[in-house]
């Protein structure tokens, strides 16, 4: 995704500005928004409230970084700044009085934390995708999750965001598990007909071990699948569509919708015009009686049809990419898929360069780790599969076990336990990097302290809570212009209002870089210091102007948490 020439937005940039405008002039080997980039938060406290890093500079230079921040700090205090150098950094202190003011009024702004460089842009999501016959499994639950979350970090850029879900509903896995359908059946009224045919699955697998004439078998079905023949079409259909009714329930508990579910079937009947545009182009070549489209030293061939005539992966996604550029429309074509695909994704954009697509480019593999349950893989062939609705129901059943015992007389106790289970499940996965492997801990997950998502709704609703028990409304906290800020600017509120305010910034990551975890981990830092804030605090005190200031910065704490719980995917509970 390109880079701004200008930072349009963000509070950082705000209470920033007087430093960045001053260095700029001081170092003019850098841009504004190169030096803004650079700037962040000491660690230390202690140390100030900007830190800019000069090593980029002492390149530039070729002098040492500790001499360069020095020369940078003298300067910078002769122009009245409280400047500093420490090391290759130099630190420098806000006057507080005018940077609390200027987050106060940036923080109540409609477009705080939102972004205009993607507008008239579309985005194409692939995400989720899980496989027909088999049950929704916790192995695709990332894939969800994390392009849930990238849609919606995309939407405060102004960007259009189409979501596909790239359902896997062709191959030669149907082939077998037509085979061991015909073979085998399944039991008469059997209740949970998809199981069954994950057991079929894995029984197949289990015979072909023993007979491997079983897999020539399973190759013939998804022939006769491919040639149109009735029999194998009905079977197909019968599978889709109980899958489907499965999905569906699955993705309204995860608050997951599509644009598009076109599963790979759908581009069947674009995939022989694909082939020929690449023979007439003089791309294909045979190779053992399979056709390939070379891609040089650097990639392995490509494989588009098999010995036997039938198509891939990487045929079908071919057809895909074209349908969803030329068709849909993208600018941008994300898929969202682990990181074990990348091979993959690299022959795509080589063979589409071979074809002549300069918007090959623009095809974005987002790769994520694995999801592992005491330290395994998941694999359907061998049948370790979790199914996600367990574990959704797993944690449900624990939060509400949890709610029954810390809060007896809440409303709706059903309702909070689901959106508390459900939400820990997704913010486990979206808290850590998406390209961390996870082993998942219901436990751990379901935690109101930690690192988890119920500390984080939990968090919201003690700041909303705050506003009950004052008779005063959030909103007109928020939109409140404090005469007198000087109960907010000590110490405590003053670290609580810079994270605050350097909420944008981590929005913004999570943008550039396809990662939620930038806005989960920020969300975390604002609810500890909130609650810090909390307990070192009284903030429903007897003076009107004190409680209003100490209310109004509450306010932008909620507001903080709650667009991060949106983003990330999660309810937003009021009462907990």
């Amino acid at each position: 995704m390109e880079r701004r020439e200008i930072r349009e937005s963000g509070v950082d940039a705000v209470y920033w500005r007087p430093v960045r405008d001053a260095l700029a002039e001081l170092v003019t080997e850098l841009s504004p928004e190169d030096i803004e980039q650079l700037l962040d938060t000491p660690p230390d406290p202690s140390l100030g409230d900007v830190a800019f890093p000069t090593f980029r500079l002492a390149k530039e230079r070729r002098r040492p970084p500790a001499e360069i921040a020095r020369t940078i700090a003298e300067a910078l205090s002769a122009r009245g700044f409280s400047a500093r150098a420490d090391g290759g950094y130099v630190n420098v202190a806000l006057p507080r009085t005018a940077a609390v003011r200027d987050i106060l009024r940036e923080t109540a702004a409609p477009d705080f934390a939102r972004f205009s460089w993607g507008a008239g842009k579309r985005v194409v999501i692939d995400m989720s995708s899980p496989n027909i016959a088999k049950p929704f499994g916790v192995g695709h639950l990332r894939s969800t999750v994390i392009g849930q979350a990238i849609r919606n970090l995309l939407l405060r850029a102004r960007y259009e965001v189409l979501r596909v879900n790239h359902i896997g509903d062709w191959g030669t896995q149907f082939g077998k598990l037509m085979a061991a359908y015909a073979m085998w059946g399944i039991p008469e009224g059997a209740s949970d007909k998809i199981r069954a045919y994950l057991e079929l699955y894995v029984r197949f697998h289990e015979e072909a071990e023993r007979r491997p004439e079983l897999e020539d078998e399973g190759r013939r079905w998804f022939k006769r699948l491919e040639d149109g023949d009735p029999q194998a079409r009905k079977l197909w259909r019968m599978f889709v569509d109980e899958s489907l009714k499965e999905f569906m329930r699955i993705y309204d508990r995860l608050g997951v919708s599509f644009e598009y579910i076109l599963g790979e079937s759908f581009y069947n009947d674009q995939i022989p015009g694909v082939l020929e545009e690449v023979r007439a182009k003089g791309l294909l070549e045979e190779s053992e009686g399979a056709f390939v489209v070379r891609l040089g030293d650097d990639l392995p061939p490509a494989l588009l049809l098999k010995s036997d005539g039938t198509t891939l992966y990487l045929t079908r996604d071919l057809a895909t990419a074209l349908y969803r550029k030329n068709v849909l429309g993208g600018d941008l074509l994300l898929y969202v898929v682990g990181r074990e695909q990348s091979l993959h994704f690299e022959q795509l954009r080589g063979v589409l360069r071979r074809m002549g697509y300069p918007w090959a480019d623009a095809i974005v593999h987002v790769p994520f780790g694995l999801l592992r349950f005491g330290g395994k893989k998941l694999s359907t062939r061998r049948g370790r599969v979790i199914f996600l609705e367990e574990v959704l129901d797993e944690a449900k059943a624990r939060a509400l076990q949890i709610l029954e015992e810390k809060s007896p007389h809440l409303a709706d106790k059903e309702g909070v336990a689901e959106a508390i289970g459900v939400g820990a499940v997704i913010f486990n996965d979206l808290r850590q990097s998406r390209l961390h492997d996870i082993d998942f801990d219901m436990e751990e997950a379901l935690s109101f302290e930690g690192e988890t998502g119920p500390y984080v709704q939990y968090t919201y609703a003690r700041a909303k809570s705050l506003f009950r028990r004052a008779g005063a409304a959030c909103e007109e906290a928020l939109a409140d212009v404090l005469p007198d800020v000087r109960a907010i600017a000590g110490d405590r509120g003053w670290e609580l209002l810079k994270l605050v305010a350097a909420y944008p910034r981590a929005v913004r990551k999570g943008i550039e870089l396809y990662e939620p975890s930038a806005v989960a981990r920020h969300i975390l830092d604002v609810a500890k210091a909130f609650n810090r804030y909390y307990q070192e605090e009284r903030i429903l005190v007897e003076d009107p102007e004190e409680r209003r200031a100490k209310l109004a910065l509450v306010a932008r704490v909620a507001r903080v948490l709650a667009d991060g719980l949106d983003v990330l995917g999660l309810k937003v509970l009021e009462e907990i």
